[in-house]
């Protein structure tokens, strides 16, 4: 088999095409014949070293895949060859075949592209998670994005909508504004690249214009960095802030704001509530594919590289230049 494989720690320019030893499924596990693998953010960083999994080299990246079972192992049941599923798989999908453990794979619908079921997992399950379980967002409510034109975040405005919220989607640009408008926002919000405690001032004072009333309800932030303390402190009475994720930085919040506004702090670890709560997972993944089918979301892939060009889609997404979500297709 064919596979993309970091050798050596480092960015995109590191991985080298190779023909290895096509894997073989042990007890529990199935053997995918990939083609397609949606790019994460955590993509750029396992390849660094600077991921919490560090798988050892040379492997892979890409733990979002979606393709067909050409083979199964000892112990496996409700999954048979030729299926077509979508699976998690840490690391490993950047390849024409990829094992993955049995629990972590869903079949798809037979109306679902490859391409857009290796975008649907993480995106949407991560989105689905933070909207639905942890803000248990409400019809009427305003959402704030923070990196709303990203993969998660778009997820997060198709969400939004879906149950009923008034959604303020911001960016870094036009470019991505339009996007999200495009996919459904209310309300578009450019904000710097860069955040002095001044434009701090100005974003929150922004926010709150457009949220109206006493501010947000539901704060979505997938950026981190300076961009979150503006955003709690746009907050409306009782309101929740999502932590997502912090490409911008980890963020250092005054607590005297949760006292002031009644809010609450939330963390969105998807990844964990996925093991620990297998059966709430299984609901929402169910909850995706109905809302996939009534066409309420839909993946928005913004570019496709082949499987010899993964390295080009890495430094588009290390770049932020991604609109929704990037896929390598594996022939």
């Amino acid at each position: 088999m064919k596979a993309m494989l970091s050798e050596a720690t480092g960015g995109p320019e590191t991985l080298v095409l190779k023909e290895v030893e096509t894997p073989e499924p042990g007890k529990g596990q199935v053997r995918l014949r990939v083609h397609a693998a949606g790019l994460n953010f955590p993509d750029t960083l396992i390849i660094r070293d600077m991921y919490q999994m560090k798988p050892p080299r040379p492997f892979a990246p890409g733990g979002e895949v979606a393709g067909e079972i050409d083979a199964v192992g000892e112990g496996v049941s409700g999954l048979a060859k030729g299926d077509r599923v979508l699976a998690m798989t840490g690391f490993g999908g950047f390849a024409t075949h990829v094992v993955a453990d049995a629990a972590k794979v869903i079949k798809i619908p037979d109306a679902m592209p490859y391409d857009e079921a290796s975008c649907l997992v993480l995106t949407y399950g991560t989105s689905h998670h933070a909207l639905k379980d942890r803000a248990a967002i409400q019809p009427g409510e305003t959402l704030l994005i923070l990196g709303a034109a990203g993969g998660v975040g778009a997820a997060a405005i198709e969400l939004g909508k879906a149950a009923g919220a008034r959604v303020i989607a911001a960016v870094s640009s036009e470019e991505k504004a339009q996007f999200c408008r495009d996919l459904g926002a209310d309300e578009t919000l450019i904000y710097p690249r860069e955040l002095d405690r001044d434009a701090q001032k100005e974003f929150s004072a922004q926010i709150k214009k457009l949220a109206g009333g006493d501010g947000v309800d539901v704060v979505y932030d997938a950026v981190g960095g300076n961009y979150a303390e503006p955003a709690v402190r746009a907050l409306a009475w009782k309101g929740r802030f999502l932590v997502v994720g912090f490409p911008a930085g980890i963020p250092k919040l005054p607590l005297n704001l949760t006292l002031l506004k009644g809010c609450q702090v939330v963390g969105v670890f998807w990844g964990a509530h996925t093991a620990r709560e297998p059966e709430a997972h299984a609901e929402n993944m169910q909850d995706l594919f109905r809302m996939y089918a009534d066409g309420k979301i839909k993946p928005r892939i913004s570019a496709r590289f082949p499987l010899e060009k993964a390295a080009e889609a890495l430094e588009m997404m290390e770049d932020r230049k991604v609109l929704g979500k990037v896929v390598v297709t594996v022939d």
